[in-house]
């Protein structure tokens, strides 16, 4: 599907001229969360439970600046998108991480998805600067099952 038939997939784009720019649609950072108590998953699932989270924080560079950064260490986090999905039944949008990440030590799994729920970042080497509204990953394609 051409990139113009994902921008009717995906609500609460930040500014769709920057973020259709290349191939497929990016995804935006809204929220960056650390894992501060371990979930749990068992075998039947009687046992399953979710992990806590806690924001990350983040602060300005400049007192004067629009938006904020998020300074991550090596480690592993949660990111939360701005944009959320709404295909149809019968769509799933494959999410891949940008290469702007993937260049600089972070990544997160390519996911088949119909939602956009928090999704696992990997962060290593000397860690990663990420501003808000940054794009993390971009929708390649959409397909039928």
């Amino acid at each position: 599907m051409p990139t113009t038939d994902l921008t009717a997939f995906v609500d609460g784009i930040v500014h769709e001229p920057t973020q259709t720019e290349g191939q497929g649609l990016d995804l935006t950072v809204n929220e960056i969360y650390e894992i501060t108590v371990p979930g749990r998953v068992d075998f039947g699932g009687g046992e399953l439970e979710s992990a806590d989270v806690e924001p990350h924080a983040s602060g300005k560079r400049n007192p004067d600046d629009d938006y904020e950064w998020w300074t991550l260490d090596a480690g592993q986090y949660l990111i939360e998108y701005n944009e959320t999905l709404s295909p149809p039944e019968d769509v799933f949008l494959v999410v891949q991480t940008r290469d702007e990440l993937l260049t600089r030590g972070a990544f997160h799994p390519t996911r088949h998805t119909q939602a956009l729920r928090r999704v696992p970042l990997s962060v290593g080497g000397a860690g990663l600067k990420l501003k808000e509204n940054a794009r993390v990953s971009t929708i390649r394609r959409a397909e039928r099952p």
